[in-house]
């Protein structure tokens, strides 16, 4: 009785806060707060138990480790509904579980740029999607894949608006080259579900989208050959 009573009290404080003023500051100071509470819970409770664990043991403390983050969003989630269904919504942003998500492409993006990660360890928590679906891919693909596929997009949307204004045609495809392996390499590593959709994805992005321009670059590289 007495934790329902304090969860109808923080869901109505949520909701003095959020309805007066949907997109006012007070709700930009809630929704960081929610950012840094995440955050903080990962960076101070489950990456010090993480550290302490190998093989065997790491997975585990990842499977358990991710159920209580899976909980805490879940009722953060529910205490602050109405920063998700007024302020959130009406920005734009992503919502309180997507946010909670967001380290792992993170992770993906920073390596993609060149920085090296823990592959590993980005591995073991993808696994964990499968884990938790006893099998199934529904929650991989869901919570995880299709997001992925959407930021990977984004990410070589830039990049090949870039290159197709700098590049000659040979170093585009180069660089298409490159990226491909890079990418066929990183779903080695720990993105093994994906690999057929993550290059599908990355060939678009890069060669399909610019089809046009890419022949009419071969052949001014062509006639300059001549």
């Amino acid at each position: 009785m007495r934790l329902e009573y304090l969860n109808s009290e923080f869901i109505r404080t949520a909701y003095n806060i959020c309805y007066p003023n949907p997109v006012g500051p007070e709700c930009q100071k809630l929704y960081d707060q929610y950012k840094k509470i995440i955050e903080d819970y990962t960076s101070s409770k489950i990456l010090p138990y993480l550290r302490e664990k190998k093989d065997k043991d790491l997975l585990q403390e990842l499977v358990k480790q991710w159920k209580n983050l899976k909980v805490m969003m879940r009722w953060l989630s529910r205490l602050l509904h109405y920063l998700d269904r007024y302020f959130i919504r009406r920005k734009e942003l992503p919502s309180l579980n997507a946010t909670s998500l967001l380290i792992f492409y993170d992770l993906i993006h920073r390596e993609r740029e060149g920085e090296q990660i823990d592959q590993a360890l980005v591995k073991n928590v993808l696994d964990i999607y499968v884990e938790i679906g006893d099998g199934s891919m529904t929650y991989y693909v869901e919570d995880f894949e299709e997001a992925m596929l959407i930021d990977t997009a984004s990410f070589y949307s830039h990049k090949a608006s870039i290159w197709i204004a700098s590049e000659s045609y040979k170093d585009y495809m180069l660089k298409v080259e490159e990226s491909l392996k890079q990418e066929k390499d990183r779903a080695s590593c720990y993105l093994q579900k994906s690999q057929y959709t993550l290059l599908e994805v990355v060939e678009h992005e890069l060669l399909s989208v610019y089809a046009s321009q890419l022949e009419e670059k071969k052949m001014l590289d062509e006639n300059e050959v001549a």
